[in-house]
C-alpha cells in the first residue's frame, strides 16, 4: 500500500468515528433517509464474531464480499488488468442486485425507503411549509 492510500483510509476511519461519536450511524441515511447498499454489513460482521452465521446473512448476504474484494485492490499491481476490472465489476453488480432486492422486498426492516425521515428531507419539507406559510 502507498502513502496516499493508508492516509486515504485513515481519513475514512477518522470520518466515521467523528460522525458515530455524534450518534450518525450511517451518514448517507442520516442524509437522504435511504439506506446504503452497505447496510446491515457492520451488524452482519458482528453477528459473525459471536458465531451466528444465520444472522451474518439476515444483516447482509454480501458480508462476505469486502474481504475478496479488499484482495483484488491489495493485488491489483500482481493481477492481469482485465481479471482486476472483471472482479471489480463483479463486486459492484452483486451488491448493487441485493441492494436492489431488499430495498423493494416489502417487510425489510435493515434496508429503508424514507427518504421525508432523512435531514435533506426534513429541511425540504420544512421550507416548503415555511413557503406555505
Amino acid at each position: 500500500m502507498h502513502t496516499k492510500d493508508i492516509q486515504a483510509l485513515a481519513a475514512v476511519a477518522l470520518f466515521y468515528i467523528v460522525i458515530e461519536s455524534l450518534g450518525v450511524t450511517c451518514p448517507i441515511l442520516f442524509l437522504t433517509g435511504i439506506s446504503c447498499a452497505g447496510c446491515g454489513m457492520s451488524r452482519a460482521w458482528l453477528s459473525l464474531l459471536r458465531l451466528d452465521l444465520a444472522g451474518a446473512f439476515a444483516f447482509h448476504p454480501l458480508f462476505w464480499l469486502p474481504v475478496p474484494a479488499a484482495a483484488l485492490l491489495l493485488l491489483r499491481r500482481k493481477l492481469p488488468e482485465r481479471l482486476f476490472r472483471w472482479g471489480i465489476s463483479l463486486v459492484c453488480v452483486l451488491f448493487f442486485s441485493v441492494y436492489l432486492i431488499r430495498l423493494f422486498s416489502p417487510g425489510n426492516e435493515i434496508v429503508v425507503f424514507q427518504p421525508t425521515e432523512g435531514l435533506i428531507g426534513r429541511l425540504v419539507s420544512g421550507a416548503l411549509a415555511a413557503d406555505r406559510s
